[in-house]
């Protein structure tokens, strides 16, 4: 199993399930399961978590920013130079399928749109879709997740769809944290997961 994990499901980590985590069970695992490559951080994740909620993820965290850790792991993950596996074909489907606002599609020119659409390519959101991508293909018999604490509900007034609804347009499995964390059959906090 490889999931690459959203900034989302790093807050709520740190937010609301490692403050119960009093012998550092869960924080060990999700240490090694990034040193396994198990779980993946990408670079604009790890730069997103840089500037949301006061630093939260990186100051509790503290190894995702730790240089000897990022070496040893080779971490985060370099998307800088990312295209999408059929650019052609993600390109199309972006002005086609992933439109979440069409009224607000319609109200921008050519050169707005392109503004919008080099955001969204240049964003966490669609590096993590295009990577994942990139995984499937190169790891076929394994399973391979986005873990995102996104819904795949309305887009709050945004003009591309939200994780959730691009993955299920592109076919690729989608994980909340309390999903991702049945899975690891070794973690024991003393409360239960499995449904």
């Amino acid at each position: 199993m490889k999931a690459i994990i959203d900034t989302s499901s790093l807050l709520s980590l740190v937010r609301y399930y490692l403050p119960f985590d009093n012998h550092g069970v869960l924080f060990n695992l999700i240490k090694s399961k990034i040193e396994s490559g198990e779980i993946v951080i990408l670079d604009a994740v790890l730069q997103e978590c840089k500037f949301v909620s006061k630093k939260l993820v990186v100051n509790k965290l503290t190894y995702l920013v730790d240089k000897e850790f990022q070496k040893s792991f080779q971490l985060p993950v370099k998307t800088e130079e990312l295209i999408p596996l059929a650019p052609k074909k993600f390109l199309g489907m972006l002005q086609n399928q992933f439109i979440s606002n069409h009224f607000q599609f319609r109200k921008l020119n050519s050169a707005e749109f392109e503004v919008k659409k080099k955001e969204f390519m240049e964003s966490a959101d669609a590096k993590m879709i295009m990577h994942c991508q990139y995984m499937i293909k190169d790891f076929p018999n394994k399973d391979i997740f986005i873990v995102t604490e996104e819904s795949i509900s309305e887009n709050d007034l945004k003009l591309f769809k939200k994780i959730p609804a691009i993955c299920q347009i592109l076919d690729i499995k989608v994980l909340n944290l309390p999903e991702l964390l049945s899975k690891f059959t070794e973690l024991d906090l003393g409360f239960n997961f499995k449904k």
